[in-house]
């Protein structure tokens, strides 16, 4: 108890208590839904473009989030593409964005002025107690953004995800959709990468939404459960490296884990007793 009184008695750590409040809210459904659309590999693709971005906001000396944004939209039209021409290989878009990525981002960063200079490990793996409020202001504007459209579009998006085709017969602007959803999908990842870093973005959106799925009955059920479960091991994870002094974001990905590793063992053990 005394810790968690301690641990609120910080600015820093009561930004990054509300910015897990607002990635709990939306990233484990963002994840389920690329789960079920098999593009979990997505968020891990666009987190590395979204390394491009940083790097050209450092070179013309702009905003990296704002440039971020702008570089995994642009992306994520591409995928979109990319999924469409290769539509029973979607591995293969995945696999062109991740290293057309990395590979603007060190060519943009050799050029770089201020190259020796530049730190990418802020970047790459995130820091949710650095974090300034105009950051978490825009992590509960995509969450509000996500919820919303989540209500109102549950049932169009449940028939496109495990349907395609019959999405596409029953009139849905199946295409706009899932380009829609892959916008939105960037651009969280994008705000999302000062507080969780590029390498371990998919973890709070994957982990959550596939533990989720092991629990839940139905989907709203699972949906539900996903977001309990990103607040849960988020905060614990805090939590547990503000006392043990390790990076939050590494710690929160061990919690996750063993919380999966946890569910799975119960789900066995229930099987072999019944």
């Amino acid at each position: 108890m005394s810790t968690i009184t301690e641990i609120l008695s910080y600015d820093f750590m009561q930004r990054a208590l509300l910015a897990i409040v607002a990635m709990s809210l939306f990233a484990p459904i963002l994840g389920l839904f690329l789960i079920l659309r098999r593009q979990s590999l997505m968020s891990d693709t666009l987190s590395h473009v979204s390394l491009a971005g940083v790097a050209m906001g450092i070179l013309l000396g702009v905003s990296t989030t704002w440039m971020t944004v702008f570089v995994v939209i642009l992306a994520s039209i591409l995928l979109e593409y990319l999924r469409v021409v290769y539509k029973h290989y979607m591995e293969i878009s995945t696999a062109i964005l991740m290293s057309l990525g990395l590979a603007l981002a060190l060519i943009i960063t050799s050029k770089s002025d201020n190259a020796s200079g530049i730190n990418l490990d802020q970047y790459l793996f995130g820091s949710i107690i650095t974090i300034n409020q105009q950051q978490v202001f825009a992590l509960f504007v995509i969450a509000v953004l996500v919820l919303i459209l989540t209500a109102l579009f549950i049932r169009p998006m449940y028939l496109l995800t495990f349907d395609e085709d019959t999405a596409l017969v029953d009139g849905l602007p199946v295409r706009m959709m899932s380009l829609v959803f892959n916008i939105i999908t960037g651009v969280a990842i994008s705000l999302m990468i000062p507080a969780a870093g590029a390498l371990l973005v998919s973890t709070i959106m994957v982990l959550p939404a596939s533990i989720g799925m092991r629990i839940g009955k139905s989907f709203k059920a699972v949906i539900a459960s996903a977001v309990l479960i990103g607040f849960v091991g988020m905060l614990t994870g805090v939590v547990l490296s503000y006392s043990w002094e390790t990076p939050a974001s590494a710690t929160i990905t061990i919690i996750f884990i063993i919380i999966f590793l946890g569910v799975g063992l119960l789900s066995a053990l229930r099987k072999k007793v019944g």
